[in-house]
């Protein structure tokens, strides 16, 4: 099973701390994800983790 939207910015953040000069991408920028994405997400995250 893939992992969700929050695994993968929780991801993306680590490798950004451990000096991997990636940048996150800003709200409205292509490739971002939509608020709708996280609407969608927010419906599956775990809880309390």
């Amino acid at each position: 099973m893939k992992n969700g939207l929050y695994a993968n910015i929780n991801a993306k953040r680590d490798r950004i701390a451990a000096g991997s000069k990636e940048k996150m991408r800003k709200p409205g920028a292509a490739g971002a994800p939509t608020a709708k994405a996280f609407k969608q997400s927010a419906k599956t995250a775990k809880k309390g983790k």
